[in-house]
């Protein structure tokens, strides 16, 4: 591996850990029994894990699935309580 790339690698690293992760705001409060919301992501399995949180955070029952919307990749959240 040349140095440019190490030197890449490393910067690369450094800068995914200043990232700080988004802080996700769920409209579960506003929701009834069976409305449902879509989030398009690129990352459908850690956008489960962030919805399946929220929700037991805030005590409500969700069903989430991954689908594809209008072209775009993302999941289907539905409130069941």
């Amino acid at each position: 591996m040349g140095s440019t790339t190490l030197f890449q690698k490393n910067t690369l690293t450094n800068l995914l850990h200043d990232i700080e992760e988004v802080e996700w705001l769920f409209p579960f409060d506003y929701m009834g029994r069976g409305e449902s919301f879509f989030i398009p992501t690129v990352r459908p399995s850690m956008m489960l894990y962030v919805i399946d949180t929220a929700a037991k955070k805030a005590g409500v029952r969700v069903k989430c699935h991954t689908t594809v919307n209008e072209g775009c990749l993302g999941v289907r959240v539905w409130r069941l309580d």
